[in-house]
Formats: C-alpha cells, sequence, structure tokens
C-alpha cells in the first residue's frame, strides 16, 4: 500500500441511526456541554446509502479509507507532527483492489467526500505511529475520534460474527460492511451490547462530598499504583439500564442508591459495548460489603482526594498510589462531572 495520505478497558470497577441522527454526545455538545471522548462524531452515517451497491462503487473511487491493522488490535497511523494526533487516511486508489471488496463504508464527511475502512497492514508514513483507540481516543478531534469508533466497533462485530447465530451457515460481508448474510440469505446486523456505569456519591457538595470507587479483582497492581473507578455492569434481559444501576452496585458493594440520574452514554468497542453513565447518591455510613470475585476493594474518596489524584499528585490507598480510570473512558468523564459539581 502506498505511504500517500489522503487530506485529512472501559477503566469500569464491575463486570464487564439513523443516517442523520444526533448521537448523545454531540447532542451535548449542542448544550454547551463536554461529551465523552468517545461520544464525539462529525460524520453522517448515510445509512440509506448502505443497501445501493452502485453509488457505494462510485463513491469508493474517490473516498479516504482509514486502515485498521486487526492483527494488533485494531490499530490505526496517528500523526506525531502535529498538535494534535490526527488519523492517517489514505486514498481509494493506494489500496490494493483485492481490498476493495470488503471496505465497510463509514460515512459521509462535512465536505461531501465518503469514508471507508479496510483491515491491512498499516502503509509506512513519516511522521505517525501505530496507535489502538484506549490510547488516543481522548486526544483524536470530534471527526477522527467519531471514524475511529465507529471503525473500531463494526471491525469487531465483524471478526466475531463469522457464522449465523440461527443457521450456523458462514456469513460474508454486505450492505457497505453493515450487515452478514448466509449462503440462504439470513441477515445479521451489528449488535451492541448496553452495559450500565454508575459513579456513587454521597450528595455533599465542596471539598468534602465523597464518590465510592472500586478496584476490580482482576486488575493487578502495577508499579506500587493501583486503579479504581465507577462500578458497572451489563443490563441483563428484561432490565431497565436503571434496575442495572440498583442490581448491580447492591451486588459489587452491598449498598442501596437513590436519586438514579442518567447523564450521557459513549461507545467502547473493546470488543462492543454501550456505556451507559449515570450517577447515583448512597449513605457513606451504610457498611460497604464487597463481592469478592468482582471486586478487591471499594472504598469512599473525598472530592480533595480526587482533585489530588487528577492533577497527577499522589494518593494512598492502602501502600499503593491511587490510579484513576484510562482518559478515554467514560468513567474518568463521570468522575469529573462530579467533581465540578454536576451532581
Amino acid at each position: 500500500m502506498s505511504p500517500r495520505a489522503a487530506a485529512r478497558s472501559d477503566g469500569a470497577a464491575g463486570s464487564q441511526g439513523g443516517a442523520r441522527a444526533k448521537g448523545a454526545g454531540q447532542a451535548l455538545h449542542a448544550r454547551g456541554e463536554a461529551a465523552p471522548p468517545l461520544a464525539r462524531s462529525t460524520l453522517d452515517r448515510a445509512a440509506h446509502r448502505r443497501t445501493d451497491p452502485q453509488w457505494l462503487a462510485q463513491a469508493w473511487a474517490g473516498a479516504r479509507v482509514l486502515v485498521l491493522d486487526v492483527a494488533s488490535d485494531g490499530r490505526a497511523l496517528v500523526r506525531t507532527d502535529t498538535p494534535v494526533p490526527t488519523l492517517v487516511l489514505v486514498e481509494a486508489d493506494d489500496v490494493p483492489p483485492e481490498l476493495a471488496t470488503g471496505a465497510m463504508f463509514l460515512g459521509v464527511e462535512p465536505d461531501g467526500v465518503p469514508v471507508f475502512c479496510v483491515h491491512a497492514e498499516l502503509p509506512t508514513v513519516p511522521d505517525t505511529r501505530a496507535a489502538h483507540l484506549r490510547q488516543v481516543g481522548h486526544l483524536l478531534g470530534d471527526r477522527d475520534a467519531g471514524l475511529f469508533t465507529t471503525a473500531l466497533a463494526l471491525t469487531n462485530w465483524h471478526l466475531r460474527h463469522l457464522y449465523h447465530p440461527v443457521t450456523g451457515e458462514p456469513t460474508r460481508a454486505d450492505e457497505g460492511g453493515w450487515s452478514r448474510v448466509d449462503a440462504g440469505g439470513e441477515r445479521v446486523w451489528p449488535r451492541t451490547d448496553p452495559a450500565m456505569i454508575v459513579l456513587v456519591h454521597d450528595g455533599v457538595d465542596g471539598v468534602d462530598g465523597r464518590c465510592l470507587l472500586g478496584n476490580n479483582a482482576t486488575w493487578p497492581s502495577t508499579a506500587g499504583q493501583r486503579r479504581f473507578s465507577c462500578l458497572a455492569g451489563y443490563v441483563e434481559p428484561g432490565e431497565s439500564a436503571e434496575a442495572t444501576v440498583l442490581r448491580e452496585v447492591h451486588e459489587e458493594v452491598g449498598l442501596p442508591v437513590a436519586d438514579v440520574t442518567y447523564v450521557t452514554s459513549q461507545a467502547w468497542p473493546f470488543p462492543g459495548s454501550l456505556m451507559l453513565g449515570f450517577l447515583a447518591t448512597a449513605d457513606p455510613t451504610h457498611p460497604v460489603r464487597v463481592d469478592s470475585t468482582e471486586i478487591a476493594q471499594a472504598r469512599w474518596f473525598t472530592r480533595q482526594e480526587i482533585g489530588a489524584a487528577l492533577a497527577g499528585r499522589p494518593v494512598d490507598v492502602g501502600g499503593a498510589e491511587l490510579r484513576l480510570p484510562p482518559r478515554s473512558s467514560i468513567a474518568l468523564f463521570l468522575i469529573h462531572r462530579w467533581f465540578d459539581g454536576h451532581s
């Protein structure tokens, strides 16, 4: 592939549309609020084009193409010679013809140029590096964050649905990469697993206000650090997201919660979750009883302690230094929101 470029773990402590519809992050932007890192996008998904093979073929000829290396866990090239990391997109002419047949149509840019994604070894481009979405999602601009998140989520779905779940027959990609179909015409579409994530707090304003964070039993302590994050869990069949908040918090730390308030959501394509972010209140005098299979430790932190950790100052947690969730996660977004007084 030619190097010529064209213009241009959620950190949770618990268990693991339409063509022009606005996403949650875009709606937050419209209200003047910050959006979670992976809820940002400028792309028109143009879903009505996915079933038009003639249009897709014509669109490919002048498209921009994002290359994902699935052999390296879905990494893409980002430029390192710019103040803000930017995705490297190549021109369709630089993509080998055999890769074009499996290209996934992501949507149309504001300037009218279609964008596709292909799975291939990353090209060699000066002043770039291979990066995973977890590493750079929070650093990318709105446009690139949306492209990378969508491409990785769709890629992970394809890799895990090579066979039809009902017929058991092999499937092939169709509709610009937005469905898979078996030899008998039985079709499946991309699925996303809903999961809730909640920051539990005491409802107190000021530096003495506290929030509850947990250390997942599967997270090792490394280099003298111990990660604490929000509680989270998958929505079970027949359950609402709010009911999941009540159940998971009680199961994991033994606390009853109140004032369950939905905040926002973001995709977490590792491999295919939608994290529904909540805030909820609890009584810090109530005993914390952890489910040791899920949570190694849970404790209340003051707003002063969280502020220190956000500023990079050490906060002791039983002989280790407090480590907060990764910056691309909605968990850190919720912590920031509570810390800033939006509870």
